[in-house]
Formats: C-alpha cells, sequence, structure tokens
C-alpha cells in the first residue's frame, strides 16, 4: 500500500513540474498575443481608418468641383427643380456609385445654433438601402459633435473635418463622414458637403486579421508546448525521474547500481554533477557496508562508520591553508569541530570568478549523522546554485525549493552566505536564521552586524528571502560562526554568549583570521572548562587586504 502511494505522489509530483513549466510558457506565449493583437490592432485600425478618410475627402473634392456655390440661392429659390441643379445632382449621384461611397449630400446648418440642417443636395449609391433626402428637407443635427464640426467649418477655422461612427449609431451601420466648406466666389463658405463612407470593408478586414494572428499564434503555442515538453522530459523530467528511483532502490536495497546513473545520464549540467555525486555516495556507501560486513565487534562497527562519516565529512570541507595562496588582496581561515564524530555544520568557500568570492556557514537542525548527511546534500545544493551566477537571493531561494522537494524528516538548516566583489569591496549577503555576523572596520573593533533575517532553509518551499548590501574596505574583517559558539555551557549551563565573543575577538583585533579564530577558541574552552561540548563549533573569519 505504502509502494502504491508512493508511486501516486512521484507521478503526481512529476505532473506537477510538467504543467508549472507548461503553463508558465502558455501564460507567456499569451500575453505576448494580447500585447501583439491589442498594438496590431489599433495600428491596423488607424492606417486603414485614415485610408478610409483620405478616399472620403478625395471624393468629398471632386465633388465640390460639380457644384456651382453662387447658384445655391438660386437652387432654394427654384426648390431645386431647374435643369441645371438636376444636372448637378445628376452628376454627384455618378459620382457616388463610381466612388463606392454611401452617401454625397450638400447641407446648410442653422447658423443660430447648428441644431438644424436643410438638405440642398443628397444622392445614394444605387446598392445601398437608404434614400436620399428631398430638396429642402430640414432634420435636426445628429448630435454636438457635428454642431462643432459644422460651426468650426462655416467659421473658416478648418478646411476640412471628419466623424467616424463605429458605435452608438442608430439609422445606419459603422461609417466616416468628410465634410468640406463650400466655398463660394467671395471667398466664404456657402454651404457643407459631406461624404459618407460606410466601414463594413474596415471591420472585415481588421477582422480578417485578428482572426490571421489567434490561428498564428495557437500554431505557435502549440508547437512550442510540444518541443518545450519533449525538451524538459528529455534534459530535465526524465533525468530527475531517473536520479529518484535510482535515490530510492539504493535506500531499499542498500546495493550499489550495476550501471551507474553517469552513464546514463549524458547532461553536462548540475543534473550531471547530482547524478555524479549519487554515483560516488554507493560507492562510498558500498565501500562502508562492506567495511561493516568485516567487522563482528559493535564496537568497531561503530568506529568505523563514524570514522568514514568524519573523512568524509571533513573531506567536503576545505582545509588546506592558505586558502588561495595566489592571491594577496584578501586572506581567510575557517575551522569546524564538532560535538560528535560528525556534525551538522558546514563552511564553504570558493571563487566563482576571478573577482567573486562565495562564502558560506550553515548549522544543521539536529547532530550526528543525519545531520552530516543533511549537511553534504544542503551543502552541494547550495555550491551548485552559487556557481550559476545567480544572487545570494536567488542562490537561498533555489537551495530552499530543492532542499523542500523532499523533506520527509523536516530537517532544516540555518545559512549565512554572501558574495564579495574583490574589486570594490561590496558585499551582497543573505541571512536565513543564521547568527548575526560580527564586522570590524580598518583600524576599528569588532561589532555585530545585526543584519536583516530569512527563515531558515527547509521551512517552507515558497519563502523569499531578502539580501542586503555592505562594503569591506581594507583592513576590514568579517567573522561568521555558529551557534555553538555563543551557546557554548559550562557546567552550571552558563552560556559563553556573543559579548565574550567579541571580548575574545577585539583582544587582538589586528590579528590574523587563523588567530583570531584561535583566540575565539580558546576563549570558549577556557570558560567551558571541564563540560562537554554541546555543539557544533563552526567559525569563518576573512580579511580584506591591500591588493599589492
Amino acid at each position: 500500500m505504502n509502494a502504491e502511494n508512493t508511486k501516486k505522489e512521484k507521478k503526481k509530483r512529476k505532473l506537477g513540474i510538467t504543467f508549472k513549466s507548461l503553463f508558465g510558457i502558455v501564460l507567456l506565449l499569451l500575453t505576448f498575443a494580447v500585447i501583439a493583437i491589442l498594438i496590431g490592432f489599433n495600428s491596423f485600425t488607424n492606417a486603414v481608418l485614415q485610408q478610409y478618410a483620405d478616399g472620403a475627402f478625395q471624393t468629398a473634392d471632386a465633388a465640390a468641383l460639380l457644384l456651382k456655390p453662387d447658384r445655391i440661392d438660386d437652387y432654394e429659390i427654384s426648390n431645386g427643380e431647374t435643369a441645371e441643379y438636376q444636372s448637378v445632382w445628376k452628376s454627384m449621384t455618378e459620382l457616388c456609385n463610381r466612388t463606392g461611397v454611401t452617401f454625397i449630400y450638400v447641407i446648410q446648418p442653422d447658423l443660430t445654433d447648428y441644431a438644424h440642417i436643410t438638405f440642398l443636395f443628397s444622392t445614394i449609391n444605387k446598392n445601398s438601402p437608404y434614400t436620399p433626402y428631398e430638396f429642402g428637407f430640414v432634420r435636426e443635427t445628429t448630435n454636438d459633435e457635428y454642431k462643432e464640426k459644422y460651426r468650426k467649418l462655416l467659421a473658416e477655422e478648418s478646411e476640412q473635418e471628419y466623424v467616424v461612427r463605429d458605435k452608438g449609431y442608430i439609422e445606419t451601420d459603422a461609417h466616416i463622414t468628410a465634410m468640406v466648406p463650400v466655398i463660394a466666389a467671395d471667398g466664404h463658405p456657402k454651404a457643407i458637403l459631406c461624404v459618407q463612407r460606410q466601414m463594413d470593408e474596415l471591420a472585415a478586414i481588421r477582422n480578417s486579421y485578428i482572426l490571421k494572428i489567434i490561428r498564428t499564434f495557437v500554431v505557435l503555442a502549440v508547437l512550442v508546448i510540444l518541443g518545450q515538453a519533449v525538451y524538459l522530459h528529455k534534459m530535465l523530467l526524465s533525468p530527475v525521474q531517473t536520479i529518484t528511483n535510482e535515490a530510492s532502490r539504493f535506500a531499499e536495497e542498500n546495493v550499489q547500481a550495476a550501471v551507474k546513473l553517469r552513464e546514463t545520464i549524458k547532461n553536462t549540467d548540475e543534473i550531471g554533477d547530482l547524478a555524479g555525486a549519487i554515483d560516488r555516495m554507493e560507492e562510498q556507501v558500498q565501500d562502508y557496508v562492506d567495511n561493516l560486513t568485516k567487522i563482528t565487534a559493535e564496537k568497531e562497527r561503530i568506529s568505523t562508520e563514524m570514522t568514514l562519516a568524519t573523512r568524509i565529512q571533513e573531506a567536503m570541507l576545505p582545509s588546506t591553508f592558505p586558502a588561495f595562496p595566489d592571491r594577496t588582496d584578501f586572506d581567510i581561515y575557517a575551522s569546524m569541530d564538532p560535538a560528535r564524530e560528525v556534525g551538522g555544520d558546514f563552511y564553504d568557500y570558493f571563487l566563482i570568478d576571478g573577482d567573486h568570492l562565495c562564502l558560506e556557514i550553515a548549522d544543521v537542525s539536529g547532530k550526528g549523522v543525519p545531520a552530516a548527511l543533511f549537511m553534504m546534500a544542503s551543502k552541494i545544493i547550495l555550491a551548485n546554485n552559487a556557481m550559476m551566477n545567480l544572487s545570494p537571493a536567488e542562490i537561498i531561494g533555489r537551495t530552499n525549493a530543492a532542499i523542500c522537494s523532499n523533506n520527509r524528516e523536516e530537517m532544516f538548516v540555518t545559512v549565512w552566505l554572501g558574495i564579495l566583489e574583490l574589486s570594490t569591496g561590496k558585499l551582497r549577503a543573505v541571512n536565513a536564521g543564521h547568527e548575526y555576523p560580527a564586522v570590524r572596520k580598518p583600524d576599528g573593533r569588532f561589532e555585530l552586524l545585526k543584519d536583516r533575517h530569512g527563515f531558515v532553509v527547509g521551512g517552507f518551499d515558497d519563502e523569499v528571502y531578502e539580501e542586503y548590501e555592505l562594503t569591506l574596505e581594507p583592513g576590514a574583517k568579517l567573522f561568521v560562526y555558529t551557534d555553538g559558539v555563543a551557546e557554548a555551557m559550562d557546567r552550571e549551563r552558563n552560556q559563553f554568549g556573543t559579548d565574550r565573543m567579541l571580548e575574545a575577538l577585539n583582544k587582538d583585533p589586528a590579528a590574523s583570521p587563523e588567530q583570531l579564530l584561535k583566540n575565539v577558541r580558546a576563549s570558549v574552552d577556557a570558560f567551558v572548562k571541564e563540560a562537554e561540548q554541546f555543539d557544533d563549533l563552526t567559525m569563518l573569519c576573512l580579511e580584506i587586504r591591500e591588493n599589492n
């Protein structure tokens, strides 16, 4: 029953990773598509609308040439029944049908308030379902926008105007109306000539454009999803599942695999490194099991186990000093003394590149072998993330997510991690529930830096970590430690405390990092005396020097 539940959980996690990855890609594509459609829609509509307007004005200019503005008064007297009027009306009707516009009409607005207009000419396209107005027909002006356009034209404030009605219209479909003044011989407007053109073609073209964009997006989305699904499965999901299955198998059988993971997984990235680490772990554990079978006495078995674990743990921590003999711009020294044969504390330091130094110190919950195993896994994950040129907050965030993804024992680790830019002395750091660091400015004394704390690593998978910055000038020192220093106890269970720690550091603040750690350790030993060491005691000190 438990095996079946485990398989279901694995399948659910795998589906979850696949779904989240593909969902993020689809969401990104959808966002880009919506933005592209909106931008293209507006640009396309404005461009086509301008073409419609230009075409309407060209028709209006052509229609204006057919008119005889100074004869308008005579048209009114004859009520539009003269042969001359009929000839103009006929020519205007032919122009209306030839250009494909809906209406061509000439009006005289009421100059008092422009609330009414009188039709002098009204022609209509033969294919239009609408009917023209008779000569002299009076009707109310459509709205205030039209009133303002009429006023500008007749007041000689504008040479042309147009109105777009694509919503809120009543009598006709969406259309554009171009307006030009009819100028008499005295140079003043006599009437207004209007050309109305329906925008059904614009709507059809616009709809066709949107459909093409949507179809293109759908095709691209499907191709990207399929391609990404194959890529994720090949490069991430399948290798991770293989590693997970092998780790589970080895945990149950404790027998080294016949075919190593590194021979199956060809990745050259962190996945490949993890596969190699599992292979090495199996080899080391297999060696450990083989050694155990040769030992009959329980005491010798435990001794061998602890010796092997201590050796593995010691090998995991850098212990060669000076750490960077070819670098004169800084010096670093660190030590870790476990309370038992193996411990849960660890430190690390390495150059990400020639100008960036990564510093880590951490304290795993618990003690002994479980803490040591958790410590090694945490250290590997932290180091792999740090080498990816990520910020401290991203390194801790990804490490937290990786640990939380399979943390059945609900262990956690406090971490202080910093990345120092050696050329400028700028240090970016994250404190995930760890002790406050101690900082000494050039020619100054060590003081606690009460930095911003985040939650421990391994607590909540969605925890967001924040980083902070400080500058270490030449002569400055940074001292980080685990709680085994401040919480060291004597027989009366009195704690050593940070005040005594600072006092030990400030006995000789100008000493080298190695001597500073020895001074603190000597002070702790003098305080606890014969009392048993309560916790792992880990320290790291960095000194910034003048770059000669």
